[in-house]
């Protein structure tokens, strides 16, 4: 399968994570299993990062896109109160704006957290979850410093501050693994079959794979504030953030 393909959809925001609206097909269409277009930018979940909301305009109604289903197909989840178009039907996406560009600050500020905690301290993340505005990493940390949260918070912001580009590409597994250490993870996670790997590269700081959507530069993703700092056992340390408004 293409990296920028679900089955039979073409996936727009793996090629422009900016893009809001879009015109598509309707190709499946059942009121248990939801709906497939041929194209669509709706972000199906994964890697902690929840999928998107938004709405497909059609025939004068509006349906509204609450989850989305990834099996062969990527299956979007309509309200269950809206009408479905039926297969053929021309219709217009739209994400949620507010909700999509919250997300991709927060994603990419758990690549600075992500970032930071592998170069001062040499850690992997163990686990981690994001909803908009706010996150956890999870790390195999055996010592909390003291002053460890106000010290984290002042090198997160140092480095959105630092405006350091955010960049995308995808190149052949090998090549990826031969760029250093990309998984940042306790343990490797992507599939075996994978024949190539889209990185994300928070340019000087960060470089990992990673599937989920992105603001352009740290600076875009505003203050960030390391909320709670919980002892979860030995070795494992939870660190919280939020994207204050």
């Amino acid at each position: 399968m293409r990296h920028d393909h679900h089955g039979r959809t073409h996936r727009l925001e793996l090629d422009d994570q900016t893009l809001r609206e879009w015109d598509c097909t309707v190709l499946a269409s059942d009121p248990e299993d939801g709906l497939v277009l041929d194209r669509s930018a709706f972000y199906p979940g994964g890697g902690g990062q929840p999928p998107d909301h938004g709405v497909l305009l059609w025939g004068g109604v509006q349906t509204r896109i609450v989850g989305v289903r990834p099996r062969d197909d990527l299956w979007l989840l309509p309200d269950p109160d809206d009408p479905l178009p039926p297969v053929g039907t021309q219709v217009r996406g739209a994400v949620d704006d507010a909700r999509r560009s919250l997300l991709m600050r927060t994603h990419s500020g758990l690549h600075v957290l992500c970032g930071v905690m592998f170069r001062d301290f040499g850690v992997p993340v163990t686990g981690g979850n994001m909803e908009p505005g706010q996150a956890r990493l999870d790390f195999d940390l055996a010592e909390v410093p003291p002053g460890f949260k106000d010290t984290l918070t002042e090198a997160l912001n140092t480095e959105v501050a630092a405006d350091r580009a955010i960049q995308v590409r995808v190149l052949p597994r090998d090549d990826a693994y031969a760029l250093g250490p990309i998984i940042k993870t306790a343990t490797d996670l992507l599939p075996p079959e994978l024949e190539v790997v889209r990185l994300v590269d928070v340019v000087g700081l960060d470089l990992q794979a990673d599937g989920g959507t992105h603001v352009a530069s740290t600076r875009q993703i505003g203050r960030v504030q390391v909320t709670k700092v919980e002892n979860k056992g030995r070795g494992f340390r939870r660190v919280r953030i939020a994207l204050p408004d």
